[in-house]
């Protein structure tokens, strides 16, 4: 079953190229699903990142205008332990189909690193399989 919850018609012309591309890859998608998070005064907001990928535990933000402050953006993020990639499409990004992909693999790469740490810490006698 496949679940979009918006139509096409609704998205800038980047954020539509991103979901086309989802749908070609198989990733289910939710659009602007809402995170709660807190800024950089420790204040509850929310924030809607363009894309939420419920399968891989991902965001990803698209952005269309070099006014985007994806700094201040990423850095919230970050602070807010949230897996959140960002698309410039501003910066007229010839590649970013194989930009995603990576990213994408880099983010998995790097969980799949912390929880075998995480793991390797525990007392051997969980270990024992």
């Amino acid at each position: 079953m496949k679940f979009k919850s918006v139509n096409y018609d609704y998205m800038m012309d980047s954020e539509r190229q991103v979901a086309e591309f989802l749908d070609a890859l198989g990733l289910t998608w939710i659009y602007e699903s809402p995170v709660h998070l807190h800024d950089e005064r420790k204040s509850p907001t929310v924030w809607t990142p363009d894309f939420y990928i419920p399968k891989l535990g991902i965001y990803v933000e698209v952005g269309g205008s070099k006014e985007f402050n994806w700094k201040y953006r990423d850095k919230i993020y970050r602070e807010n332990n949230i897996s959140v990639i960002c698309l410039h499409f501003s910066k007229k990004e010839k590649n970013w189909q194989k930009s995603l992909v990576k990213r994408i693999r880099e983010v998995e790469e790097q969980r799949h690193s912390e929880a075998m740490k995480q793991i390797e810490s525990l007392p051997a006698e969980i270990l024992v399989y």
